[in-house]
């Protein structure tokens, strides 16, 4: 096996309408993130940042396990030198330091799903589950923490107790239970997970796209620093997008009955 092949890669393809594929491909390790795929993935997530013609961001992975974590034995190293997961001056998949993608990005997962898994999850957008996703934010049994956003996201999302039940005892939950706490909005049939996704991230691609990246960042800005915030944020952004040419192409296509042609202008 070729030293390549043994530590995993990430690839992309940009493909029709805008949909930027970012995929996770270490099968036949189920996926363990090792140094040269987050290093990778975050150069993918830079990418859809930088890439005009792509729009939204889909994360899947190959084989049939989204990813089973970090693989320990190759992270030990930087975890106990307390390295960043992730290279500066490229957008961070988890969101939490430096650069964050402004586009939005959907997730389609299946099989195991575990730690970083679900930090990817709650870092994204909009996640689709098939129904035979395992998900286990395990760190505790392994001796360390969630430092990928699992302690601050799973209580945004599911509420303090259900948060600390999984995050304290490391036990595995199913799709079901996490479309019930938010982490995942749609589960679906095994096998179907990754059209379903794609589905959504291209109608999101057919919007216009300066309008979706600021609907995202007036969400996050108050998720972050609360509703005062996004609201003062309101008039100044609808006033720049209403003078752009999509605003404009949004009225005609109203207007002579046809769908828009947006060009994020």
């Amino acid at each position: 096996m070729s030293a390549r092949h043994e530590d995993g890669q990430i690839t992309t393809e940009l493909l029709e309408g805008g949909v930027f594929a970012i995929c996770i491909d270490r099968a036949e390790k189920r996926n363990g993130f090792t140094p040269k795929m987050l290093h990778e993935l975050a150069q993918a997530y830079t990418a859809l940042e930088d890439t005009a013609g792509a729009r939204v961001g889909l994360l899947h992975a190959a084989g049939g396990h989204f990813t089973g974590g970090l693989d320990l034995p190759k992270m030990a190293a930087s975890q106990r030198d307390g390295d960043p997961l992730f290279p500066d001056g490229l957008v961070d998949p988890l969101g939490l330091n430096g650069r964050r993608s402004s586009k939005p990005v959907v997730v389609a997962t299946a099989g195991i799903c575990f730690t970083i898994g679900i930090e990817l999850i709650l870092a994204a957008d909009i996640a689709i589950a098939a129904s035979d996703s395992r998900f286990a934010q395990l760190e505790v049994k392994r001796g360390i923490m969630a430092y990928g956003g699992a302690t601050i996201r799973m209580a945004q999302r599911a509420g303090w107790g259900n948060a600390m039940k999984l995050i304290l005892t490391g036990d595995d939950f199913d799709a079901r239970t996490a479309r019930d706490y938010g982490f995942v909005q749609d589960v679906v049939e095994p096998g179907t997970e990754f059209e379903a996704a794609l589905a959504i991230a291209r109608r999101i691609a057919q919007q216009a796209p300066l309008a979706v990246q600021a609907s995202l960042a007036n969400a996050r800005l108050a998720l972050l620093d609360g509703p005062k915030a996004a609201i003062g944020d309101l008039s100044a952004v609808t006033a720049r997008l209403a003078a752009t040419g999509d605003a404009a192409e949004g009225v005609a296509s109203f207007k002579e009955k046809r769908p828009p042609a947006y060009r994020g202008v």
